[in-house]
């Protein structure tokens, strides 16, 4: 049922709005604290990390109890963040309201995923994913460069004023228009940690790991780079990042249909982006037009990253999709943490020039476990053959 997909994708902005909308603002947040801007880039990574390590342990937790009152107690939550961070606490009180959504982060998304396609024919599962995980270009779109710059015009604290709003909006739109929905049966936990035991699945999750780590290395600093690789200001960036969400809502559509006839063949020809975006922008150079054709290619390439990972991983284990999502979540979320300090540590000690480079070794490396998961899936074929 679409209606529901729908829903799912409008909290999905205002999940995505809190946690990438400090990305185009992150110089001014370390201007305003007297930090480096590494440390700045904790406001991403520490919230990150926190989803990668609880991320599967609250989806298994909350797994038997009602989807709705899930879903709304996780945005809630989301509205707070975006409030008590508007009045620019101090820092270490605005890193632990960060730090609060994002340990129902993966829950809400393995919960919007299972309640969109809990009526679904299984030929359109991945298109109502897509609309789901469509939430994520859509931000990009509006809410994030909106965000960005309003911070440009007046200063960075409006950039969470535009995350509790748009979280207030998907809260209402989640308690008004969404029935409850019990769950009927609940699995075992074994039955569901079985996965884990896969080799498959464990090849995937390194996948996820690696490509979603190749794209963070840069875009977390996307102001940064801008601003320091390419010359541009705050008002420009805030340009590049709507021209980079537009591309990228176009991207999520087409990524949702190439899924459903091909998953391994999607997941590279997306994954392509992070080996061709590092060699574009070293070629855009201080070239203005250019750079901004790059910024396309890249939103394109990056945008379905997220659900192009997800899809991935269930893949290998089609009877397990809350459960294999919730790790597919906490593994690119560990990509973001991982993709983040790297980059981090490059900027402090090289410079934000690099930071691509990084993306175009761990793409390599999310290729590399593309290639040995068709071998093992080879090996088991020939072996069922026989």
């Amino acid at each position: 049922m679409k209606k529901y997909a729908y829903i799912g994708s409008l909290g999905f902005v205002g999940i995505i709005t809190t946690e990438f909308g400090v990305i185009g603002i992150l110089p001014q947040i370390a201007e305003h604290y007297g930090i480096s801007i590494d440390k700045a880039g904790y406001l991403l990574s520490v919230f990150a990390l926190v989803i990668a390590i609880t991320g599967p342990f609250m989806t298994l937790l909350v797994s038997g109890f009602d989807r709705k009152k899930i879903m709304v107690t996780a945005i809630s939550i989301f509205v707070l963040t975006g409030v008590v961070s508007f009045f620019s606490p101090p820092f270490w009180l605005l890193m632990l309201v960060r730090v609060l959504p994002a340990f129902l982060q993966p829950v809400y998304i393995a919960t919007a995923l299972a309640v969109a396609i809990s009526k679904a024919d299984k030929e359109h599962e991945n298109e109502l994913m897509g609309i789901v995980f469509s939430g994520v270009a859509f931000a990009m779109v509006t809410t994030v460069p909106f965000a960005t710059w309003l911070a440009s015009m007046w200063s960075w604290e409006y950039s969470f004023l535009v995350q509790a709003i748009v979280s207030i909006i998907a809260l209402a739109s989640i308690y008004f228009v969404l029935p409850p929905m019990p769950v009927k049966e609940k699995k075992s936990y074994g039955s569901q940690l079985k996965i884990l035991t896969k080799p498959t699945f464990i090849v995937s999750t390194a996948m996820n790991l690696f490509m979603i780590t190749a794209w963070f290395s840069t875009y977390s600093y996307f102001a940064e780079y801008l601003n320091k690789a390419k010359g541009m200001d705050n008002t420009m960036i805030s340009y590049m990042m709507l021209v980079f969400g537009v591309i990228g809502l176009l991207s999520m559509k087409v990524a949702g249909k190439m899924l459903n006839k091909n998953v391994t063949k999607t997941t590279a020809f997306f994954l392509s982006g992070t080996i061709l975006t590092p060699i574009l922008l070293h070629f855009s150079g201080g070239n203005t037009f250019a750079t901004i054709l790059v910024i396309g290619i890249w939103g394109f390439l990056y945008s379905p990253s997220f659900l192009n990972a997800s899809t991935y991983m269930i893949s290998s284990v089609p009877g397990s999709l809350e459960f294999a999502n919730s790790l597919a979540t906490s593994f690119g979320n560990l990509g973001v943490t991982l993709g983040t300090t790297i980059g981090g540590w490059i900027i402090m000690t090289k410079g934000v020039a690099y930071n691509p480079w990084i993306g175009f070794v761990f793409g390599v490396l999310a290729f590399l476990m593309i290639g040995i998961r068709s071998l093992l899936e080879l090996k088991t074929q020939s072996k069922m053959s026989k």
